[in-house]
């Protein structure tokens, strides 16, 4: 689906963000203009963006500033806490030079988060009446940074979502609820700079840092871990579906040298299928009696077109070579990751209860329950 026009939500945007710095200069009388702990808590947001960890399944850039600029809100108000916002993102893209359009939505996004948040938590307090002696306070302060977490996610990865037509439930599952656990834990260290602030004073701002340093690493821990996690399971979802395309084209290649032996394949497996869920067997187990049902004389690629076509009689020598097939058969197929018990149903599918039967001379317990299956199938 092709993605929205991006015009009319840059023309939003902008005007958005002018309404931001209106709304700023509006409550900038309310903050809290202590400049040592504007200038510790910028400086702070600044190092985070520019350290930030990338998602790329996202394509964006997640970054301990977050905390930093929720602080803000919290102790210092909405005007300084978007001030601290706009700049670090200034910062960063000076640094990473992304585009005008991203650039333009992260301001915006970063305007209006610490401004929204700001409200609500102030309506509370207001209506409350809570202050930093009461331990409601800090509850809020944990409720304030959830509040600002979704708006910021809202405002930068809602905008992509509507202009790229991909529903924002994708960037939540891949992005956001992986990092819930690391967030949450950011959240908790917002309270207990909040606490330390009110009991302590700036005295707590070296403590601030040190917290910094270690989120960043945490989150960044966290993200290298789950991209190693995603390129390990892309890479086995290939590496499976070519194995499975190269038996598909071994099957294909033994169709075209001897259709018998692939329709008799093809009847096997749905057979085998139906007598193992007779027989009361499981779904995984039935899976796997129609799948070695399918591939059980894979093995026969090995024979001569003029054994395969059966029109000549068989010397010795080729009964010899016909004996092989299960083994040959089990060969391939257990050499592809996780289909080692189908090749064991394979080598032994022309085993005899009474011992008889080829390649091993197997008897009865000894031969594989599905093995016992194809044979009669």
């Amino acid at each position: 689906m092709p993605a929205r026009p991006i015009r009319g939500v840059i023309c939003a945007e902008a005007v958005g963000l002018l309404g931001a710095v209106a709304a700023a200069v509006l409550l900038a009388g309310k903050a809290n203009w202590e400049l040592p702990l504007v200038a510790v808590l910028l400086v702070a947001a600044v190092i985070g963006d520019l350290t930030a960890q990338d998602t790329a399944a996202a394509r964006i850039k997640i970054s301990s500033s977050f905390l930093a600029i929720v602080t803000a809100i919290v102790l210092l108000g909405a005007t300084p806490a978007a001030l601290i916002g706009t700049v670090t993102i200034l910062a960063g893209w000076l640094r990473f030079r992304y585009t005008g359009a991203a650039l333009l939505n992260n301001l915006f996004a970063f305007a209006w988060f610490p401004i929204l948040s700001w409200t609500a938590f102030q309506a509370v307090v207001s209506t409350t009446g809570v202050d930093g002696g009461d331990g409601l306070f800090y509850l809020l302060v944990f409720g304030t940074f959830v509040l600002a977490l979704g708006l910021n996610f809202l405002l930068v990865v809602g905008e992509r979502s509507y202009v790229e037509r991909d529903p924002l439930w994708n960037a939540v599952r891949i992005v956001l609820v992986p990092l819930l656990p690391t967030e949450l834990v950011s959240g908790l260290i917002a309270v207990g700079l909040a606490y330390l602030y009110v009991k302590v004073g700036l005295a707590s701002l070296a403590l601030f840092a040190i917290a910094l340093l270690v989120l960043q690493y945490l989150m960044g821990a966290l993200l290298l871990s789950q991209q190693r996690g995603d390129e390990l399971e892309l890479r086995a979802r290939q590496l499976a579906g070519f194995q499975v395309g190269l038996l598909s084209a071994l099957l294909r290649t033994l169709d075209l040298r001897d259709r018998m032996t692939a329709r008799h394949s093809a009847a096997v497996a749905r057979y085998s299928r139906e007598i193992a869920a007779a027989a009361g067997m499981s779904e995984e187990e039935q899976e796997l009696a129609h799948t070695a049902g399918l591939l059980h004389d894979i093995g026969k690629f090995i024979l001569s077109d003029k054994i395969l076509s059966g029109e000549a009689d068989l010397s010795e020598k080729d009964w010899v070579e016909i004996r092989k097939h299960p083994y040959e058969g089990a060969r391939i197929v257990s050499e592809i990751d996780g289909y080692r018990p189908v090749g064991e149903i394979i080598l032994a599918h022309h085993e005899r209860l009474d011992g008889l039967g080829y390649p091993r001379g197997l008897q009865r317990d000894d031969i594989p329950a599905t093995a016992k299956i194809i044979s009669v199938a």
